[in-house]
């Protein structure tokens, strides 16, 4: 693990297209000039330098990925755990629960939502009628099918079956408002 960047790392590290440049390329100018060193030597500090960005933009990267997966794995858990603590809420019939530090845990109701979902049956009529992107137009022929016309034009051309989405219940956390007159320490 390096410890100590490279003075000519630092200096690409804050180039930037918005700021003047011409002491970044004063200093490379130097470092190519400087015959105290041999030409390998500049090569090597030049490249190491721009390898080092490199290198941080990589692990940037990877550190990225890995946070993005947390997240996802974290957010799964916390909606797992949400619908688990309603179940036992509703197994003992409870609603609501007032607490010290948060205001209340909170029961939402369980939802059940429809949608329709449009299954196209001749995807080239659709095309020829004008519904059309660079396939069919989904949201035209969605606008189409809640008018009377549409509904006549399109019955032999699309089938409309209704999805149901459940939602199941979860539990709410309501925090506790804070005023400004009101702040408390917790222990």
């Amino acid at each position: 693990m390096k410890l100590v960047n490279y003075q000519l790392q630092t200096q690409i590290e804050y180039l930037a297209e918005e700021k003047p440049n011409e002491f970044f390329k004063k200093y490379l100018q130097g470092i190519l000039e400087d015959t105290s060193k041999p030409y390998y030597q500049r090569a090597d500090y030049i490249g190491l330098s721009l390898n080092e960005i490199k290198s941080k933009i990589d692990t940037l990267s990877s550190d990225i990925s890995d946070l993005q997966a947390l997240k996802k794995k974290l957010s799964n858990a916390l909606d797992i755990a949400k619908v688990q603590v309603a179940e036992i809420f509703i197994a003992n019939g409870i609603d609501r629960i007032d607490g010290n530090i948060i205001s209340s845990l909170t029961l939402t109701n369980a939802t059940t939502k429809t949608k329709d979902e449009i299954i196209i049956k001749n995807e080239e009529a659709l095309i020829n009628l004008g519904y059309v992107k660079f396939s069919v137009d989904m949201d035209a022929v969605e606008k189409a099918l809640q008018t009377k016309e549409g509904k006549k034009e399109l019955k032999k051309l699309v089938d409309v079956i209704p999805v149901t989405v459940s939602t199941p219940a979860k539990i709410k956390v309501n925090t506790k408002r804070t005023s400004a007159n009101n702040t408390q320490t917790v222990e």
